[in-house]
């Protein structure tokens, strides 16, 4: 059963930084795609960043040049390092996995992790 747990989300002043966790097991392999998802509220969950395997990368432009997502294939563990936060990034980020897709559209990842809170506020 796969699983995925995020962790490392809070409340940050605006121009801080955060690094978010996500730990996935159930997988036979690290044959998978990991991305990151946000929901800011009242608006829909929109696609933050995704790395496959061999740490090819793809970013939302709201993002690009502020956040960096990097995996320990070793450890099973994605992360999500974002800098000069803005209120704009507040919302819920979760982690998605796909065996077999890439991007950023939800539609491409199977299994969701339950979410962690950021908050960008003075």
């Amino acid at each position: 059963q796969v699983q995925l747990v995020e962790s490392g989300g809070e409340l940050v002043q605006p121009g801080g930084s955060l690094r978010l966790s996500c730990v996935a097991s159930g997988f036979t392999n690290e044959y998978y795609t990991i991305s990151w998802f946000r929901q800011a509220p009242g608006k829909e969950r929109e696609g933050v960043s995704c790395i496959m395997v061999d740490g090819q990368t793809d970013y939302a432009d709201s993002v690009k040049g502020r956040f960096a997502v990097s995996r320990d294939n070793a450890k099973n563990t994605a992360y999500l390092q974002m800098n000069s936060l803005k209120p704009e990034d507040t919302g819920v980020y979760y982690c998605a996995a796909s065996i077999s897709g890439w991007g950023l559209e939800e539609y491409e990842y199977d299994y969701w992790g339950q979410g962690t809170q950021v908050t960008v506020s003075s």
